[in-house]
C-alpha cells in the first residue's frame, strides 16, 4: 500500500512538472523504423497523410498511417535525417508497420526498412523548463515543431528533436541503447522530475493524444479524430486520399474525438448518452487529482465543449483537449 501511495505521489509530482518545470519519459517502448533508400521520402508521402516531398533533413512531422478507406492504423512522428527518416510510432503498432510498409515497397522501389527499437533508446523532456536543459547541453535547435539534429552529448552520439509527444512544450531524445543509464542520469540531475508510464497516460488522455486500440482503430477517421495538423491537402494521392478528400470538401465529418470530465469511473467502451438519446462511446478514462478525466467520440450534431452528458453510472462534461483540433482549414 505505501508503495502504491508512493508511485501516486510521484505521478502527481511529474504532471505537476509539465505545467511547472520539467518532466522526463521513457518512451524506449515506442517503436523506432529507420526508413531508407532513394525513394524514402516519396515512398513516405504516397503511404501517409503528410507532404513529407517538401521536408529537409532537419525538419519533421506527425504523419498518419490510413488504410485505403482512411480509417487510422497509427499517428507516428517523423524526423529527416541526412540519408533516412526516422519514425516513432506506438509500441503496438511496431511490428505491424514494418510488415504494412514493406507490403508497398515494389521491385524498382529503392527503399529499405529497418527497425532500430532495441538499438535505441528514446526519452521525452516535457514541460517549460525543457528549453533551458537543451540549452545548457550546448543545443541550439529551430524551434520549428519537429526540428532535430544530431548532437553530441556527454560524448554521446544523440538525436535531439522539438516536440514532447504531447500538445505540451519539449523535446525527445534518441541515443543508443548502450548509452541509455548515463543519459537519463544527467537529465535527472539536472533538474528533470521522473515520469512513470502511467503518468504519460494521464497525460495523454488529459491532452487527447490518440493511440491504437483506443482512439485510432477502424472505426474512424484522421479527421473525426481531430489530427488536421497530420493532413496535406494539396499533395498528390496517398492510400486513403479519396475518402478524405471528399470529407474535407462536403464537410461531412459527423463525429469528434472530445475530452470529457466525469464525476465516477466508467469502463471505456461506455456508451455516452445526452439525456436518453446514445450519441458515442467512451474510448479511454483515466483518475486525476480533479477527478475523472476521459476520452470519447461523439457525434458533431449532439453538441460541444460544455454539453452535459451521462455515462453509465455517471455525470460529465465534454472540455475541449488540446492535441487535437475540430475546426476546418481555412482555404489556401
Amino acid at each position: 500500500m505505501s508503495l502504491s501511495k508512493s508511485n501516486i505521489n510521484q505521478d502527481a509530482r511529474a504532471i505537476k512538472a509539465v505545467t511547472d518545470t520539467v518532466a522526463i519519459c521513457d518512451r524506449s517502448q515506442w517503436g523506432r523504423i529507420k526508413v531508407s533508400g532513394n525513394d524514402r521520402l516519396r515512398f513516405l508521402h504516397n503511404q501517409s497523410t503528410n507532404d513529407f516531398q517538401s521536408l529537409k533533413p532537419g525538419q519533421g512531422c506527425d504523419t498518419v498511417f490510413v488504410t485505403s478507406t482512411a480509417r487510422t492504423i497509427d499517428l507516428a512522428t517523423a524526423y529527416i535525417e541526412d540519408s533516412a527518416v526516422l519514425l516513432m510510432v506506438s509500441p503496438n503498432r511496431r511490428e505491424f508497420l514494418m510488415q504494412w510498409l514493406d507490403k508497398y515497397i515494389f521491385f524498382a522501389d529503392k527503399v529499405e526498412l529497418s527497425d532500430i527499437t532495441e538499438e535505441t533508446a528514446a526519452f521525452s523532456l516535457i514541460g517549460p523548463q525543457s528549453h533551458a536543459i537543451i540549452q545548457e547541453l550546448g543545443v541550439n535547435l529551430n524551434q520549428t515543431y519537429g526540428s532535430n539534429q544530431l548532437c553530441n552529448i556527454l560524448s554521446v552520439e544523440t538525436r535531439i528533436a522539438v516536440g514532447s509527444g504531447l500538445g505540451l512544450s519539449g523535446y525527445t531524445i534518441i541515443l543508443p541503447i548502450a548509452h541509455q543509464e548515463t543519459i537519463w542520469n544527467q537529465l535527472v540531475k539536472m533538474g528533470a522530475i521522473e515520469m512513470s508510464e502511467n503518468a504519460w497516460e494521464t497525460l495523454r488522455i488529459i491532452q487527447g493524444r490518440p493511440v491504437p486500440e483506443k482512439e485510432l482503430t477502424e472505426d474512424y477517421n484522421p479527421l473525426e479524430v481531430g489530427l488536421w495538423q497530420t493532413i496535406s491537402f494539396n499533395k498528390g494521392c496517398y492510400i486513403g486520399q479519396e475518402t478524405i478528400a471528399r470529407l474535407n470538401t462536403y464537410k461531412g465529418v459527423k463525429t469528434y474525438l472530445w475530452g470529457i470530465k466525469l464525476n465516477n469511473y466508467v469502463e471505456p467502451g461506455s456508451q455516452i448518452f445526452i439525456e436518453e438519446e446514445k450519441v458515442g462511446a467512451l474510448t479511454s478514462i483515466t483518475e486525476t487529482t480533479e477527478g475523472y478525466h476521459g476520452l470519447g467520440y461523439i457525434r458533431s450534431k449532439a453538441g460541444g465543449i460544455g454539453t452535459k452528458v451521462k455515462i453509465a453510472n455517471s455525470e460529465g462534461e465534454i472540455i475541449e483537449i488540446p492535441f487535437v483540433s475540430h475546426k476546418y482549414p481555412d482555404p489556401d
